[in-house]
This record gives structure tokens, sequence and C-alpha cells, in this order.
């Protein structure tokens, strides 16, 4: 990185550290909160967008629609995050596999499950073997992705689900009564209103996103905890050109600061989002709001 670093075993003090922080692994790592920041973004709105759905799915009128909705929000919040992470990610993997080998290989004869082997033709592998390394990362990232979504949108189905029977049935039978048909009453009543009482359960669920991130190692992603485990374990001369003794509290201590940060900041923008919301609503912030404001 700097023009010093040719020779490490020459260099001490603050030019020693400065040139161990900028080598190729530690840029690795500062990818790697990129990559966290990333998921998170994604993520969010993603998993919001299932919550919705299966919330959606739960409260419908249509019985088989609302069951599916409901044993979604039943089945994947009762089994633990480590164990759907594990078995989902190659289930859904496979799945996307088999699909493709039924449509690019139809002449194969040989069954797919063969013992404990998993087997496809070379033509359906995802991705393909030949691809380069960023497509195997992008596609590891995005089924990291679609399952972090698929497990924090049934924890959000549940918080809309309930926020959704908050609002009061009152105002719903009043726009059934100025002649609304129950799709403009859910989209022009329901909603805009179910966001104040949602708001707190989604404010907490996103933090447990946030310190959720850590599993992303789980699902073969090298993120930042994987990163300062193997950056902050005790290096010899005879592996690395920058050895030091065991300094994992100190990596492991600034993803604590990062993490506190985070949370910080986010517990100061969702404060903001809950103040507008419930500005000039009939609800206990609502209510403190206008006592504050007289």
């Amino acid at each position: 990185m700097f023009s010093y670093c040719t020779d490490p075993a020459t260099l001490e003090g603050f030019q020693w550290l400065s040139c161990y922080l900028t080598t190729g692994k530690h840029m690795s790592m500062y990818y790697a909160f990129g990559t966290v920041l990333l998921l998170l973004a994604i993520t969010a709105p993603t998993a919001l967008a299932f919550g919705f759905a299966g919330a959606s799915a739960a409260r419908s009128t249509v019985a088989p629609l609302r069951w599916v909705g409901k044993t979604y929000i039943a089945v994947v919040r009762g089994i633990p995050d480590i164990a759907f992470f594990l078995f989902f990610v190659i289930a859904l993997d496979q799945a996307f596999e088999y699909i493709r080998h039924r449509i690019k290989c139809p002449d194969w004869t040989e069954p797919v499950r063969q013992g404990n082997d998993f087997v496809v033709c070379t033509a359906a592998k995802l991705p393909l073997g030949n691809a380069p390394q960023w497509v195997h990362e992008t596609y590891g990232f995005m089924l990291a992705v679609l399952t972090f979504a698929i497990v924090f949108g049934a924890f959000a189905a549940n918080v809309l689900f309930g926020a959704m029977r908050a609002v009061p049935k009152g105002q719903l039978e009043t726009a059934e009564a100025y002649g609304m048909n129950r799709r403009q009453t859910f989209w022009r009543v329901l909603v805009p209103q179910m966001w104040v009482y949602a708001l707190p359960g989604l404010s907490n669920l996103w933090m447990v996103l946030i310190k959720a991130t850590p599993l992303l190692f789980l699902l073969g992603v090298e993120d930042i905890v994987y990163w300062a485990r193997e950056l902050g374990g005790a290096k010899q001369p005879q592996f690395t050109d920058y050895p030091h003794p065991d300094w994992r509290m100190w990596y492991f201590g600034a993803l604590l600061v990062f993490y506190l940060c985070f949370t910080k900041v986010s517990e100061v923008v969702l404060d903001r989002i809950m103040a507008k919301l419930t500005h000039g609503q009939a609800t206990t912030a609502g209510e403190r709001q206008r006592k504050a404001a007289a």
C-alpha cells in the first residue's frame, strides 16, 4: 500500500502498523464490512416484503391462502435460526440445480439422489465450475440474502399481522360505510395506519437482524467475524511478513464498537421515524407529542 512497505522486517512502530493494516487480507476484511452493510440494505426491504405478504395471507378470507400464511409464520419462527440456515441453504441450492437439471438435461437417465450424494449434470451446476470467482461469491451472497429474508420475513409477518389487528375496526367499518370496497379499505385505511403499531416490533427485529449478520459465516460468506478470527490469531514469522501474538481481543473489540455504533445510529433513525409516524395520531406516542407541544 505504501512505498516503505517493501521490507516489513525493517519497519517499526506506526510504519509497521500502517503496512500491516493495509495488507491484502485486511482489505478483504474492510470489504467484508461493506458486505454486511449491503446484506442489511437488501435483506431488510426483502424481509419486509415477505412479512407483508405473509401477514396479508394470514388475514385473508380465502382459507387456503390463510393456511399458507399462518403456516409460514408458525413453521419458520419455530425453527432455530442456525438449524434453518444450515438446512435451508443446502435445500435451496439443490432445488435450483434440480430445476436446471430437468430443463437442461432431459435425457439424463441416472438418479439424482445416489446415496448421500446429489448428482446433476454439469450444465445444471450453480454456478458453473468454470465461472469466475466473483460469480461464486455473488451466488453465495444471494442465497444468504434470500435465507435471511425468509427467516426474518416470518417474524416481520407476525409483527405486521398484529399491527393490522391493532387498527381500530371502527375505522375500517367507517371506510366501508363511505362506499370503499375491501381492497380500498385495506390500502387506504388499514395499511397507512398499521405502521405506527408495527414500528416498535420492526425496530426490535432490525436490531436482531444486525446481530444475526455473523451467521453469514455459516452460509459460506467470509464476513467480518471470519476475518477478525483469522487475522487476530497468533501469526508466526514462517507464515507471514507481519508476525504478531494473539490479537483476537482487539479485533473482536473493534467489531464490538462497530456494532454498538451501528445500533445507536439505528436507534436515532428509528426514533425519528416513530415521531413522524405518530404525529397527530390517536396513540400513546402521539398524545405524548401533543402534550409536549402544548
